[in-house]
């Protein structure tokens, strides 16, 4: 592939035009297990990076039970609630462990199993989360046009007969170590918020 910003461009559209599981797409009623993977493969078939990798599997549904970052399901069914944390999780474990994911739901799981006030409270937050990962992907493309004009900035003085393989390392370079920036500053919220922190 070209060194080229309007084809790193589309990458960026291809990844940002895919739809989330929206609130709607969720069913109010409750789901069996089998129900809540076909729902995942449904809507987030796209996130998968090869064909034969799983987004969701009953194994996945039970250990993320065991280790107390799922409520255990009603009479083998999920809610919505469920649901909507189940997601969540899935976007947490790319970057973070299961024990800061456990930081991070731990007094809302407790709240939500003793008052059995469930969707309200989860709800709200999943879909202020919703609009602030679109609002942010809008800004993508401006991101990534500032990243290669750096990249071209500082390969100038590279040998041209691998210029293109450098300028995608750097790039390739670049994007993981803001991502890593940006995974250390979750953790560092984590430890200075979350382990001490009580949900109300």
């Amino acid at each position: 592939m070209e060194f080229d910003i309007h084809k790193l461009g589309s990458l960026i559209e291809g990844i940002s035009s895919y739809e989330d599981i929206e609130l709607s797409d969720i069913p109010n009623l409750d789901l069996y297990m089998d129900q809540v993977i076909t729902l995942f493969d449904s809507k987030l078939s796209h996130l998968r990076r090869n064909e034969e990798d799983k987004i969701l599997t009953k194994t996945m549904i039970n250990n993320y039970t065991k280790a107390k970052i799922l409520m255990p399901s009603t009479k083998k069914k999920y809610s919505k609630d469920h649901i909507i944390l189940l997601i969540l999780i899935y976007y947490l474990k790319q970057n973070l462990s299961i024990s800061d994911i456990s930081l991070l739901f731990k007094d809302m799981i407790k709240t939500v199993e003793s008052t059995k006030n469930e969707s309200l409270e989860i709800e709200k937050i999943y879909q202020s989360f919703l609009h602030v990962k679109k609002a942010d992907s809008s800004t993508l493309q401006e991101d990534l046009n500032k990243k290669v004009n750096l990249v071209l900035q500082n390969t100038k003085n590279l040998p041209p007969e691998n210029l293109e393989f450098s300028q995608m390392l750097i790039t390739v370079l670049t994007l993981i170590n803001e991502a890593n920036t940006y995974k250390r500053l979750s953790e560092k919220i984590i430890d200075n918020f979350f382990t001490n922190y009580e949900f109300k």
